[in-house]
Formats: C-alpha cells, structure tokens, sequence
C-alpha cells in the first residue's frame, strides 16, 4: 500500500469520524430537550398533586354515610 493510499484510507475515516461526532451531538441535543420537557412536566404534575393534597376536605379511604 502506498503512502497515498495511506493517507486516503485515513481521510476517509476522518469523514466517518466528524460525520459520527456530529450526529451524536444532534442526538446528544434533542435528548436534551426532551429531558428539559420531561422535568416541566413532572414539575407540572407534582405542583397538581400537591395542589390536590391542600385543597382535600376529607380522608381518602373514609366511607360514604350510606355504608
């Protein structure tokens, strides 16, 4: 193998490289946003849960005046 063809073998990986590298930062990124969405929600859902936690009347398990 010459020395040309060294050096295009490794041009060609290089390629490869800087074309892997780049598609895991863009996966790398939009996992990032969709961490950032899924903490917003759970934030969401946990101010709910506390919002129906203060505003209960009752016990949860206590049974209807029928029973």
């Amino acid at each position: 193998m010459s020395q040309e063809d060294r050096f295009v073998d490794i041009e060609i990986k290089v390629a490869h490289q800087e074309d892997l590298v780049e598609t895991l930062n863009q996966t790398i990124y939009q996992q990032g946003r969709r961490i950032d969405k899924l903490e917003a929600m759970v934030a969401a859902l946990a101010d709910h849960v506390r919002n129906l936690q203060t505003s209960r009347q009752g016990p949860v398990n206590e049974r209807p005046p029928h029973y």
